[in-house]
């Protein structure tokens, strides 16, 4: 189980490192192949190639922070409130949500690498999962320790799903893969998911 996790973040790094690296370096050549492009004359044409740069800026940024949030190890060295914080800036980019966000891990002194890299992974499959088949209006994120334990709850207004032949099936919803991540770190789930109502998972893991 943990050499399939291991596989699965250096797949993701790879990747990540191709966004960054290559995909970033072929759009910044084009932004600068336009940018040399002079025709003063032609105002109708000036103004295309200037909302064309405009976008491809607009997706530089975008896929870098995206090699960001993939490079998960990166993103955890300045801890899990603010690799969830970052995680949740992409969902507000992403659009088309009413978010509620209680992130009390900002200001966290304590952190657990290993164990920050699986929550941040959990949270992406969670909202990977939500984007692609809740058909939820609003996310409910909330984060916090207490008692030495890390509560991460998700709450969202969707469709709801049958959550027991869900797991039982283990396949189509990443359910698997969250399972097997919560019980390398020892932690436990619940999920309470009512059809037309949403879904609310939480989620406990001790900490540091």
């Amino acid at each position: 189980m943990k050499t399939h996790i291991e596989v699965q973040e250096q797949t993701m790094q790879t990747i990540a490192t191709e966004l960054h690296d290559n995909i970033g370096q072929i759009l910044s050549l084009t932004t600068l192949t336009l940018n040399s492009i002079h025709i003063p004359e032609n105002e109708k044409v000036s103004a295309k190639i200037g909302n064309s740069l405009s976008l491809l800026n607009k997706s530089i940024k975008e896929i870098r922070e995206l090699a960001k949030i993939l490079h998960g190890e990166q993103i955890v060295e300045s801890g899990i409130g603010n690799a969830i914080d970052q995680e949740i800036n992409w969902l507000k980019r992403v659009g088309g949500y009413e978010l509620k966000i209680n992130n009390d891990l900002l200001d966290l002194k304590v952190s657990s690498p290993d164990k920050d890299l699986i929550i941040l992974r959990l949270l992406q499959e969670i909202i990977n999962n939500i984007i692609k088949h809740a058909q939820a209006t609003s996310i409910q994120i909330d984060a916090f320790i207490k008692n030495e334990i890390l509560l991460l709850i998700v709450k969202e207004n969707g469709i709801g799903f049958n959550y027991e032949e869900a797991k039982n099936k283990k396949a189509g919803m990443g359910l698997a893969s969250i399972h097997k991540r919560i019980e390398m770190i020892k932690g436990k789930i619940d999920v309470n998911s009512t059809f037309e109502k949403g879904t609310s998972i939480f989620i406990e893991i001790p900490y540091p």
